[in-house]
């Protein structure tokens, strides 16, 4: 149950932080601007991933995404047991993230807009349409995936420094695709907008949920079959 708990705490917690940086200080409007723009917003992820790794990663892995748990499955670093019940954990607490962001969101009387969901063709920041938009997700998820995969092998020398390279990979994730769907790579993130959003982004919904998943099953695989070290040195080990 601590890693179930973890998993749902932590989901909650990148889509708040994450979400919440985009419908909240994204667009702040004041005299001088103060807005966090498209960068605040890619660290605001980084930044919810970095800090949960460390937090709450040493009981359930951190992955916070059912791409990723999948991925990680597809890889053989997760048993199947583990697959569905963190699912259910991550898209439970997206959920609950976008519910209190919601809450507040509505505070000030005006319109939340489009919630920072997910979608392609008008629905894209960009204006790119559903192509553009399978491929960014698949593509990006599948990198998200492997270098999870590398920066938590087996090696003592890069102990400890995990958790600083996946957050900065979302990070730069989200630097690339903000303007193309307002990136997902997270079914969970995708899933929890989408809910309080309703129409376009609930008939949009099924490619943010295919995508990263797929992407993130083929990272695992590529990681797997081509990437991974099978042999450890002494030095490898070595506390």
């Amino acid at each position: 149950m601590k890693k179930f708990a973890a998993e749902f705490l932590g989901t909650l917690w990148l889509v708040l932080g994450g979400c919440g940086s985009a419908v909240l200080a994204a667009n702040f409007k004041s005299e001088p601007f103060i807005g966090i723009g498209l960068v605040g917003v890619s660290f605001a992820f980084g930044l919810t991933v970095l800090t949960i790794a460390y937090s709450l990663g040493r009981i359930s892995g951190a992955h916070l995404n059912p791409a990723v748990t999948i991925g990680l499955w597809a890889g053989g670093r997760v048993e199947s047991s583990t697959v569905l019940p963190y699912v259910i954990s991550q898209i439970l607490g997206g959920i609950a993230g976008a519910g209190i962001l919601y809450a507040i969101a509505i505070g000030n009387g005006q319109d939340v807009g489009n919630f920072a969901a997910n979608g392609y063709d008008e629905h894209s920041p960009g204006g790119y349409n559903m192509i553009s938009a399978l491929l960014i997700e698949f593509i990006m998820t599948m990198f998200f995936v492997i270098i999870i995969f590398g920066s938590t092998e087996k090696d003592r020398r890069r102990e400890g420094f995990a958790g600083i390279a996946i957050g900065l990979a979302l990070t730069l994730i989200h630097l690339i695709s903000i303007p193309v769907t307002n990136t997902s790579v997270n079914p969970a993130r995708s899933i929890s907008q989408a809910v309080f959003v309703q129409g376009w982004a609930l008939e949009q919904l099924w490619l943010f949920i295919v995508a990263p998943i797929v992407g993130g099953m083929a990272g695992g695989a590529v990681y797997k079959n081509l990437l991974r070290k099978t042999e450890f040195t002494e030095d490898d080990l070595r506390e």
